[in-house]
């Protein structure tokens, strides 16, 4: 384990994990900025924020023995879902049985929205097993399950200006991460609250993927069309990243999950945990 400012089993009783991301990130940020010590747990010392009242720790989630050690004493523990891979479930199952042998008291974790074993988005399934996984512990928890992020749609439109996937007519309420992380503080800030709470942290409407590449058309002056492929077209234009099967399967099944109809639900639960709207896509971009 490296540790920057405190020793094993001592200093801030809150833990977070993924500071490096997105999610992560804002909301290490947001606890220093609010006055919270707090135990930064990255795979990387060398790219974790430099934040007052931090210490940071090494520990991987597949390095039970590192997270164990870094989780001693901790009371409360933001845990993001970790990077894609093919043995996330199994490197989840490490870090979660080491938060409770290290006796944490609460996980907030970042699941998805429609988390569930038959979940046609293949990575939702393995945020069910995970959320099994924290109810068995005997610790409290708090599920933030999280719709597509808002942030990356632009990102899955290709060179051509074109949104191409077998989502068909379906819809998508997909969150921004700023609210994202903006409801994992309210949480955070009294976790006993929100123990046993789920939450579907969503954007205010759901949109088609047509509706989508409009919006970036409109809003930014990119011009954005949206193409339904079918299911061998999508594999197909997406082989050429030479991408393992099941990396594969996860992208083409988030937009298989969109023509299902599994993230189109809306929910209050960004309005009801900050207190102000959920972002819409047009609102995001226009920032």
């Amino acid at each position: 384990m490296t540790s920057r400012g405190a020793s094993r089993g001592t200093g801030p009783r809150v833990a977070v994990t993924g500071s490096t991301g997105q999610v992560g990130g804002r909301v290490a940020r947001g606890l220093a900025a609010a006055g919270v010590e707090q135990r930064l747990l990255v795979r990387d010392a060398s790219r974790a924020p430099d934040l007052p009242g931090s210490t940071v720790h090494t520990a991987p989630y597949a390095d039970g023995d590192a997270a164990r050690q870094a989780l001693e004493g901790v009371e409360l523990l933001f845990m993001v879902s970790g990077s894609e891979s093919a043995d996330r479930v199994e490197q989840h199952r490490t870090f979660v049985e080491a938060a409770a042998a290290a006796g944490v008291g609460h996980v907030v974790y970042t699941s998805f929205q429609g988390a569930s074993p038959t979940a046609t988005f293949t990575l939702a399934r393995d945020h069910h097993v995970t959320e099994q996984l924290l109810r068995g512990t005997g610790a409290s928890w708090t599920f933030l399950r999280d719709s597509l992020y808002a942030d990356v749609l632009p990102l899955f439109v290709g060179d051509d200006g074109v949104l191409r996937g077998p989502a068909g007519d379906g819809r998508v309420a997909a969150v921004a991460q700023d609210d994202v992380a903006a409801a994992a503080l309210a949480v955070l800030r009294d976790p006993a609250a929100h123990a046993g709470a789920t939450y579907d942290l969503t954007g205010p409407e759901a949109l088609t993927l047509a509706e989508v590449a409009e919006t970036i058309t409109r809003v930014t002056g990119r011009e954005v069309s949206y193409r339904a492929e079918s299911l061998e077209e999508a594999r197909s234009s997406r082989a050429v990243y030479g991408a393992p099967d099941w990396q594969l399967e996860a992208w083409v099944s988030t937009y298989t999950a969109i023509a299902a109809g599994e993230m189109a639900g809306t929910s209050t639960a960004v309005a009801d945990l900050t207190g102000r709207p959920a972002t819409s896509l047009a609102q995001l971009l226009a920032r």
